[in-house]
């Protein structure tokens, strides 16, 4: 059923089309007045709007421009009488949808406006599919809602259609190679392969091959001629992961590939020309490589060009219970119907540290979707090292201020400023969040902050070692 919206001064004509339209279960409202049709408009949401072409003061050009100003996605069927056929064709060209000569059959009516229903729910389909192929190709894998998150996302949107290479840094279990593979299927290259190479998990001596191929007999076990992994992503792109593992002679021949786009295969003399974009990530710190003589500072430099910092879970602690409604509705096939998380649970995963990050994190879900024996996931489900929370860890300095011989005021200021900081790390520094949290009004914790000299952490710039 669509809403629609019938404008004619001529009430008689106006409750005829209102009438007609109706007779399909349409819900329609009419107006009699082209005034009175823009505050409808105004008011409400329309599928389709069928107004009359000539009314005094607001005539239907008028409504035509003021739905594409308002409400763009609304159609317009201009209604018009044999004299003024003219002035509908130019409102089409305007963009109304079609127009009806007055008088009209019923018919008529009916076979215009429900092809003009049949075009938006076409048009409104492809958009609803745009948008579910954006979401599974996008970034729906990478999941959060922290400044940390939405400013790697502003990043992919920019740099995705560029040739630029990437270098993406971070911890281990940080979702590393779900950033290059947002940025490929964003990219114009997504019709094209993303070939994956896992640099530390290929044997060095057999990396090379890997990589550039090798002709038949070039080596001991060379039976037949091999395309390697770059010529294999030709117009597409080559991940790098785990750059920091790969040897000092394979780095200089990578160099060569980065500068110039071409090679040539172990034991060949044939010079291979490809079109790839190339992305790395590490979870090393390339600069101290640099300094220690393993890593190339050229070839750091030519693959830095733009650099991606991914945060480690800790540090975006506002993003757990995201990951953790994810992690669950993907685990469910698992034989188990998970509800949810007990609040302690969730209290005791937000403040954990998370040293294998969101790999960590999604293990742990998995686990309990299958090992849970209830339908929520309780603090004794969870592994002791989770249990163990900051709670404790804030007990204890307050304990140890107090065995330091610090006065029971500063003790009891140490553990204020220490609740209220985690409260703001947990709400990623939103104070109306924070202040829910910790159960007191906000202008109280704005002043408590004040007081206790709490500031915001800079942002640290993506990409910084």
């Amino acid at each position: 059923m669509a809403r629609i919206l019938v404008i004619d001064d001529d009430k008689s004509i106006a409750s005829l089309v209102q009438k007609t339209i109706a007779r399909k279960g349409h819900d329609v409202v009419t107006a009699f007045s082209g005034g009175e049709g823009l505050e409808a408009v105004e008011a409400d949401h329309f599928d389709l709007v069928v107004t009359d072409l000539v009314m005094p003061e607001v005539d239907g050009m008028g409504v035509l421009s003021f739905l594409q100003e308002k409400q763009g996605d609304t159609l317009c069927i201009i209604m018009t009488g044999k004299g003024s056929i003219k002035s509908a064709v130019e409102a089409m060209k305007k963009g109304a949808f079609d127009y009806i000569t007055k008088p009209a059959s019923v018919e008529e009516i009916q076979i215009v406006v429900e092809k003009a229903l049949s075009f938006k729910n076409l048009k409104d389909e492809n958009i609803r599919l745009a948008n579910e192929v954006r979401s599974l190709y996008d970034t729906s894998q990478i999941i959060g809602t922290s400044r940390a998150i939405t400013d790697i996302y502003r990043i992919i949107e920019r740099v995705a259609d560029t040739d630029g290479t990437i270098l993406i840094t971070g911890d281990s279990g940080t979702g590393k190679e779900l950033i290059a593979k947002a940025i490929h299927n964003n990219s114009s290259r997504s019709n094209r392969p993303m070939v994956v190479i896992n640099c530390g998990a290929i044997p060095e001596e057999l990396l090379e091959s890997e990589l550039f191929g090798h002709e038949k007999g070039a080596f001991t076990g060379a039976h037949k001629t091999r395309t390697g992994r770059f010529e294999m992503a030709n117009g597409g792109t080559v991940f790098l992961d785990e750059i920091g593992e790969m040897s000092p002679a394979l780095q200089v021949k990578l160099l060569r590939v980065l500068q110039e786009q071409k090679f040539e295969k172990v034991g060949g003399t044939r010079t291979v020309h490809i079109d790839v974009r190339f992305i790395a990530a590490t979870n090393k710190n390339l600069r101290d490589a640099i300094k220690k003589g393993s890593f190339r500072e050229d070839l750091f430099y030519r693959l830095n060009v733009i650099p991606i910092r991914v945060p480690p879970l800790k540090d975006r602690r506002s993003d757990i219970q995201l990951l953790v409604d994810h992690f669950l509705t993907k685990f469910q096939k698992n034989g188990r119907h998970i509800k949810g998380v007990a609040k302690d649970a969730m209290e005791a995963m937000t403040v954990y540290d998370w040293p294998g990050n969101v790999r960590e994190l999604q293990n742990v879900i998995k686990r309990n979707t299958i090992l849970c024996e209830g339908d929520t996931i309780t603090l004794d489900d969870l592994p002791e090292t989770i249990r163990r929370t900051r709670f404790e860890d804030l007990k204890n300095e307050v304990n140890t201020a107090v065995l330091e011989k610090f006065s029971f005021y500063d003790a009891v200021q140490n553990y204020e400023k220490q609740l209220i900081l985690q409260a703001l790390q947990q709400s990623d520094w939103v104070k109306s969040k924070a202040a829910k949290m910790l159960d007191m009004n906000r202008t109280t914790l704005v002043e408590k902050i004040k007081k206790q000299n709490l500031e915001m952490p800079a942002i640290r710039e993506t990409g910084t070692e």
